[in-house]
């Protein structure tokens, strides 16, 4: 139950409103667009490819099946930032994003050949940069890392190795990306 909670589609979800909050209605508008790109396309692939029976399931348990997906999700979030960059959305809004796609980048290559967790990296990277953006209260939630990947590795989808190693990547890749946007 908690690792669908803190899926990486509902994490995504949930920091590009509360970032997006952080500048209003428009601000709250750039969130969703950037739901639709950075959640919704990529979550929408992965469905299809699981009814087209070609996947057993949305999780991508299988590295192949990552690297699949990774460069259609690398393709979505680049077309945001794209969109949000044309369209002036606010500095923090676009840090958000590329600090999505840098980590995505950045998660790709050590797919080839070895699961590093994306549960991990992307709440990790997601409460790092709420804490930089709201302050450090923001910081003590991030007691949820080493629940989400005790989940994880309790269900056997990550050893307790690939799922540090995926909280430390989100916070070191996303944190200074997101840091240039402040």
């Amino acid at each position: 139950m908690l690792t669908d909670t803190v899926d990486p589609k509902n994490v995504i979800a949930a920091l590009c409103l509360l970032v997006g909050a952080r500048y209003g209605w428009t601000g709250l508008g750039w969130g969703l667009l950037a739901i639709v790109f950075c959640a919704g396309i990529p979550i929408a692939y992965i469905v299809v490819r699981e009814g087209e029976g070609r996947w057993a399931n949305r999780h991508l348990t299988d590295r192949s099946r990552r690297m699949v997906v990774i460069p259609v999700i690398l393709a979505s979030v680049l077309t945001c930032l794209t969109t949000m960059y044309v369209g002036g959305a606010p500095a923090p809004m676009l840090s958000m994003v590329a600090a999505m796609l840098v980590t995505l980048a950045a998660i790709w290559p050590i797919t080839r050949w070895w699961k590093i967790s994306v549960h991990t990296a992307v709440l990790a990277g997601a409460l790092a940069m709420l804490g930089m953006l709201y302050g450090p209260w923001w910081l003590l939630s991030a007691l949820l890392v080493p629940l989400v990947a005790w989940s994880r590795s309790r269900l056997q989808d990550h050893t307790p190795w690939q799922t540090v190693a995926g909280a430390a990547l989100g916070v070191l890749v996303a944190a200074p990306v997101f840091a240039v946007g402040l």
